[in-house]
C-alpha cells in the first residue's frame, strides 16, 4: 500500500517547525508496512496541480492530512481536491480537531472518509492493511468512518501504555533542506499524558490523565537522530518533561555522555520544577524555559483548573535565571469570568516579572471542557469558523469584557512591542545599533526572505541557469540565482544575496550540471 501524508499549510506566523504529529503517522504507516511520502505545504506553495503532479507520480492508495483547529479547512480543502483528481483514493483525517468533531466533521465534509480518533499509532497499524476494503472498516476501534450513507463511529482506541514501542519520527521523509533552511527548531516530546485538568487544554483529553514517559535513552536517540539530519536546536514541546528532577538529570546526563551539544528549549509548568532540575538542563546546552502562567489573577488561576500559584510562577522564574536560561512566560485573555480587573491584575504581574512575556488570545477548542461545557461559565463563544481560532484575535466574551475590550488590552502590550521594535529597526538603518541588534533585524529579514522562497517555490520556478548564462564557471551560477532571487522578492539585496550563498555553503542547495547548463535542488 502506497500512503502519502499532507502537512496542510500553516502561516509563518506560528513559527512552524518540521511537523511532529505528521511524522509519527508516517511512521505508523511505514511500520505498518506501507511505502510513505509526506507532501509538505508548510514550507512549499500549494496548488492543485502541483498535487495532481505528485499524485500521478506516487500513486498512493490513500492520502491522509493532519490539522489542528486553525488549518482545518485548509486540510479539508486538499482532501477535497484529491477527490476531485482521484475519487478512488481513501480519504484520511487526524489529529485533536477531527478526534472531536468526527460525526460533524464527516456529515459535513464528503470527501474526508476516514477519521483517527485520539492516539492513532496502533489504529493505523490494524488500519493500514485493510485501507481498500471498506467492508473491515467497521470493527476498526479508534475510527469514525462513511461506509454508504452511514456515519459509523467505532469509539477511541485505549492509550498505548508502553510508548517505548513506538518508532521514531519519520522526519527523514520531510524536506529536510526546506526547514533547515527556515531555521526554527525542531520539536520533539519525551512522553504522553497530562494528569492536569486545565479547561481550556486539550492535552488530557487527547493523549490521557496518566503519565506515560519514554526511556531516556531513547529520547536520547532522537535528539541524535534529528542532529544527524543536520538540525542544531530542539524544543521539548511536553508540559511535563521537567516534573521529574531524576529523569531529567538521566537524560541530560546522557546527553553529555554522548557528546550532544546542541542548544535547546523547553516547556515547563511552575509547580513542577527544581533548581537542581535547571542547573543539569542548563549544563545541557539548554538555554531557555517557556511557562504557561496564563493569568495573574489568583481567583481566574483557580477557575480554569490551573493548579499553579503566582509564588510558584516567581520561584520558577527565579529558578530559571539562577541556571543562566532565559525564561518565557505566556499569559491568555478571554478566559471566562474575564474582567476588566482581571486583566489589569495580569498585566501588573507580567510586567512585575521583568521578562519577557506574551499574550494569547483564549481559543475554545473542540474537545476542551471549556468548549463542551460553556454554559457553566462566565463565557460566550462568538463563531465556530475554525479558522479563527488561532489565538490570535478575540473569538469570546464574557459578562466582564467584550471582544473589543480584550483586543484593546492586548494592543497596548503590542503597540509598545512593536514600539520597541521599531526603534532597533531605525537604529539598524542609521547605524546606532548594537551588534546583537543588528543580527536580530538581519534575521528577521532573513526569515521573511527564506519563507518567500519557499511558499513560492522560487528555487524550482528559477533555478535552471543555462549554459551560456555560467562563463564565470560555479561562482557565476550562485551569483545568478541571487539575482533571480533579488528580482523576485522585495527587500534589501545584500541580505537577499547573503541568504543564498548561505543555502550554498551550508549544503542546503546543491547544483546539478549537464552540458545545457545547471539546475539548482534543494538538497
Amino acid at each position: 500500500m502506497r500512503v502519502a501524508i499532507i502537512a496542510s499549510p500553516y502561516p509563518l506566523e506560528e513559527f512552524p517547525s518540521p511537523p511532529l504529529g505528521i511524522s509519527y503517522v508516517a511512521a505508523a504507516f511505514e511500520a505498518a508496512g506501507c511505502e510513505v511520502r509526506i507532501f509538505d505545504y508548510i514550507i512549499s506553495g500549494y496548488s492543485k496541480q502541483n498535487l495532481a503532479a505528485q499524485l500521478a507520480e506516487f500513486r498512493p492508495d490513500a492520502v491522509g492530512a493532519g490539522s489542528v483547529t486553525m488549518n482545518f479547512y485548509d486540510a479539508q480543502f486538499i482532501l477535497k481536491d484529491v477527490k476531485s483528481i482521484d475519487p478512488d483514493i481513501v480519504t484520511m483525517m487526524g489529529g485533536p480537531h477531527v478526534s472531536f468533531t468526527a460525526e460533524e466533521t464527516l456529515r459535513t465534509f464528503p470527501e474526508i472518509e476516514v477519521i483517527f480518533i485520539g492516539e492513532a499509532d496502533d489504529t493505523i497499524l490494524e488500519f493500514a492493511p485493510h485501507i481498500r476494503r471498506k467492508n473491515k472498516w467497521r470493527g476498526i476501534r479508534g475510527i469514525a468512518c462513511r461506509l454508504g450513507d452511514e456515519i459509523v463511529n467505532n469509539g477511541r482506541r485505549d492509550f498505548i501504555a508502553d510508548v517505548d514501542r513506538l518508532p521514531l519520527p519519520a522526519r527523514s521523509l520531510l524536506p529536510v533542506s526546506r526547514y533547515l533552511a527556515l531555521g526554527y527548531p525542531v520539536s520533539m516530546i519525551t512522553g504522553r499524558g497530562c494528569p492536569h485538568g486545565c479547561i481550556f487544554c486539550l492535552g488530557r483529553k487527547m493523549v490521557g490523565a496518566k503519565v506515560r514517559r519514554r526511556n531516556p535513552s531513547l529520547v536520547v536517540d532522537e535528539i541524535g537522530q534529528i542532529m544527524e539530519l543536520g538540525f542544531d536546536r530542539i524544543n521539548i514541546a511536553d508540559d511535563l518533561f521537567a516534573s521529574d528532577t531524576q529523569r531529567v538529570k538521566e537524560i541530560c546526563g546522557l546527553m553529555r555522555q554522548r557528546g550532544l551539544k546542541l542548544a535547546w528549549s523547553a516547556f515547563a509548568r511552575v509547580d513542577t520544577v527544581t533548581q537542581e532540575m535547571f542547573d543539569a538542563m542548563a549544563q545541557a546546552g539548554c538555554d531557555s524555559i517557556s511557562f504557561g502562567v496564563e493569568s495573574g489573577s489568583p481567583e481566574m488561576l483557580k477557575r480554569v483548573r490551573k493548579g499553579i500559584t503566582l509564588e510558584q510562577a516567581r520561584q520558577a522564574i527565579r529558578m530559571c535565571k539562577q541556571a543562566g536560561m532565559m525564561p518565557h512566560a505566556s499569559f491568555m485573555v478571554g478566559l471566562p469570568g474575564e474582567t476588566k480587573e482581571t486583566l489589569r491584575q495580569t498585566a501588573e504581574f507580567a510586567e512585575s516579572l521583568e521578562i519577557l512575556f506574551g499574550y494569547h488570545y483564549l481559543a475554545p477548542f473542540p474537545g476542551t471542557t471549556v468548549c463542551e461545557k460553556v454554559e457553566r461559565y462566565d463565557l460566550k463563544i462568538l463563531t465556530r469558523d475554525w479558522s479563527k481560532y488561532d489565538a490570535n484575535d478575540a473569538i469570546v466574551r464574557t459578562s466582564g469584557v467584550s471582544p473589543d475590550d480584550i483586543r484593546n488590552f492586548v494592543a497596548v502590550y503590542e503597540n509598545e512591542m512593536n514600539g520597541h521594535w521599531q526603534k532597533v529597526i531605525d537604529d539598524y538603518k542609521t547605524g546606532k545599533n548594537t551588534s546583537y541588534d543588528d543580527l536580530r533585524v538581519e534575521g528577521h529579514y532573513r526569515m521573511n526572505v527564506t519563507y518567500a522562497i519557499l511558499k513560492q517555490d522560487l528555487i524550482e520556478k528559477s533555478g535552471f541557469i543555462g549554459a551560456h548564462e555560467l562563463n564565470g564557471g560555479p561562482e557565476t551560477a550562485v551569483k545568478v540565482l541571487a539575482d533571480r532571487m533579488k528580482a523576485e522578492i522585495s527587500g534589501d539585496p545584500h541580505i537577499i544575496e547573503n541568504t543564498i550563498r548561505d543555502f550554498v555553503i551550508r549544503g542546503y542547495l546543491k547544483q546539478e550540471a549537464d552540458k545545457d547548463g545547471i539546475l539548482w535542488r534543494w538538497r
